[in-house]
């Protein structure tokens, strides 16, 4: 397939931005990370009822309370997973959170039954399975964000709050490359039917390629000398991500759509570029609670 230039320099240019802005909001101070990822949270959601709104048409009716409180309730989850690194005034964050969350998960069924024009189940669940697969992930990042910021009285803070979540990040870009590249190379045997360009060539070699790059960087580059965790975070990554992958594929073959959105130019939208980190959050989040 020969190159397109003006293509090729549409997906570089946004390619470039989304870099830049990804590196500002995961490094700047955890207030960046936050402003970022609720950015993430709603871009994600409106993408996800977009196309939930095709596979189930009656979806498209929902009243805007329903619409919109599922988000807010949402992001008052991710601001519920903060702790008191996150002051605003006088209060923490995580209250405010609370009860955003509170608030819309009893004004919602309750203007469902008065102001909708009929009560749809599916409609509720619809809703709720976003709120699992969208703001709880999220949640759990900003929980991850916010156990690493240790806070010594007046004294002084230790922030590497940011650590755990750019591992992630970076194993899911790395994996994601090397199955490209892998699979361009030596890929033959389909990996899925849902995603045709995907190999079992590629995604081994991608797998193995990003636990090994990561965890060598990780221990030599920079110190980290618990290889272990490491391993489990990338390999985590590169299994769950392409799980995330898989399902975010599955969604748009069923609403008959190439990209979930076109925020970026040449890349598609927030789910398109998030998927895999949808699913890999929760195991990492687990595995961190318990074993860590």
């Amino acid at each position: 397939m020969a190159l397109n230039p003006v293509v090729f320099k549409v997906r570089a240019l946004t390619a470039l931005v989304f870099i830049l802005v990804m590196v500002c909001g995961l490094f700047i101070d955890q207030w960046s990370f936050f402003i970022l990822f609720s950015v993430v949270h709603f871009g994600c959601w409106f993408e996800y009822q977009k196309l939930m709104g095709i596979i189930y048409p009656d979806y498209k009716n929902i009243i805007a309370i329903h619409r919109y409180g599922i988000m807010l309730a949402g992001w008052g989850f991710i601001m519920w997973m903060t702790n008191n690194a996150y002051q605003v005034g006088s209060m923490q964050l995580s209250e405010i959170g609370w009860w955003l969350m509170l608030m819309f998960f009893i004004t919602m069924p309750v203007a469902e039954v008065v102001l909708g024009r009929h009560f749809n189940l599916q409609n509720i669940g619809i809703s709720l399975f976003g709120f699992l697969y969208i703001s709880v992930c999220w949640g759990l990042m900003m929980d991850l964000r916010s156990e690493g910021i240790l806070i010594f009285g007046n004294l002084f803070t230790i922030d590497l709050g940011w650590l755990i979540p750019v591992v992630m990040i970076a194993a899911i870009w790395i994996n994601d490359t090397m199955a490209y590249l892998v699979g361009s190379v030596i890929g033959k045997t389909p990996f899925s039917s849902i995603s045709p360009k995907k190999t079992w060539e590629g995604t081994i070699g991608g797998a193995i390629l990003a636990v090994a790059t990561v965890t060598l960087l990780g221990y030599f580059a920079f110190g980290m000398k618990d290889y272990t965790t490491l391993i489990v975070i990338s390999a985590t990554a590169a299994i769950a991500g392409n799980t995330g992958d898989l399902f975010e594929s599955k969604i748009k073959r069923m609403s008959g759509v190439k990209d979930s959105g076109n925020i970026m130019p040449g890349h598609g939208g927030f789910l398109d570029r998030f998927d895999s980190l949808l699913f890999t959050t929760p195991l990492v989040w687990l595995y961190i609670k318990i074993f860590l």
